[in-house]
């Protein structure tokens, strides 16, 4: 199965349809609820509800999830009838196979309970419809200049490796941001302040520091940059602290911050490895859709 342990939990959505053709006599023997085996589109509601709910157990690499809503419809046509459903769920991977099972099911259903008057049936036409949620959940097509800042004593005395900041360049590079620059600092550095100011100035939108977060007497970054914001994103906070915490509960401990200077988002993280990871994983793509909002576009 593929690890999906690390993705944000979010509504997921999914909708597929089929078709399946049957003689007229069949129809109308559907219409007037005289099949024998019972009220068709009943029993195939049913069966498609089922077989969303059990799709983990008969496609092997499939993740058990817990679904919030299943619906199955039907639309009678002169010779097809139309099934579609809807899935929905919070979960951390899509619904798509759950949506197509519940079609799938729901066509066998209505083959196996007129078959005896229809030896002709045919299943066609399955497919997804539409899926939203997860990354796909976030249509942003812009992708912000970004600088990234980390803030430790030992690697910028060289005696330590710059790990968190390869992490988050190598995560919104290929997200497709253009990194202009990135900096090592000693914590608290006299430097700091001065290379946000010029960044904001010259257009580096999105502002990414690693490390000076914790409660140590070297823990200085958050204190000196949150006199610089002209707003905070506590929501950003929130949504970072939140997703670590579920991880590992030491998280709570961090002194995050996040906000707005001019058109320029900061936003200060732990120096850990698994936390720039995590926030890679919350802030892409969300974060870049605050773009549209500070020029005052539609969102």
């Amino acid at each position: 199965m593929v690890d999906i342990t690390d993705k944000v939990l979010t509504t997921r959505i999914a909708k597929a349809e089929g078709k399946i053709f049957i003689q007229k006599d069949a129809i109308k023997a559907i219409k007037d609820n005289s099949i024998p085996k019972g009220n068709v589109l009943t029993v195939a509601k049913l069966s498609g509800i089922q077989a969303a709910k059990r799709a983990a157990e008969l496609i092997p690499m499939c993740h058990q999830i817990n679904l919030t809503f299943i619906n199955v419809n039907f639309l009678i046509e002169q010779d097809y009838i139309k099934i579609s459903s809807i899935v929905k769920t919070n979960e951390a991977t899509g619904v798509e196979m759950e949506a197509l099972m519940a079609v799938s099911n729901a066509a066998l259903t209505i083959y196996d309970m007129c078959k005896s008057i229809d030896k002709h049936m045919k299943i066609m036409d399955i497919k997804l419809t539409q899926k939203k949620g997860g990354k796909t959940s976030h249509d942003v097509s812009y992708r912000p200049k970004v600088g990234i800042i980390t803030l430790s004593d030992s690697v910028s005395a060289g005696k330590g490796k710059d790990l968190s900041g390869a992490i988050l360049y190598e995560g919104f590079k290929s997200s497709g941001c253009s990194v202009v620059d990135t900096k090592v600092f000693a914590d608290g550095s006299e430097d700091l302040i001065p290379t946000i100011k010029n960044w904001v100035a010259s257009g580096v939108e999105l502002i990414l520091t690693t490390g000076g977060t914790g409660l140590g007497s070297r823990d200085l970054t958050t204190g000196l940059l949150e006199d610089l914001l002209d707003s905070k994103l506590p929501g950003v906070e929130q949504a970072l602290h939140s997703y670590g915490y579920k991880k590992v509960q030491s998280a709570m401990l961090s002194r995050l911050l996040a906000g707005v200077m001019g058109k320029s988002i900061i936003i200060c993280l732990p120096g850990g490895t698994g936390a720039v990871k995590d926030a890679i994983n919350v802030l892409i793509p969300s974060i870049f859709h605050s773009f549209h909002m500070l020029r005052d576009e539609k969102h």
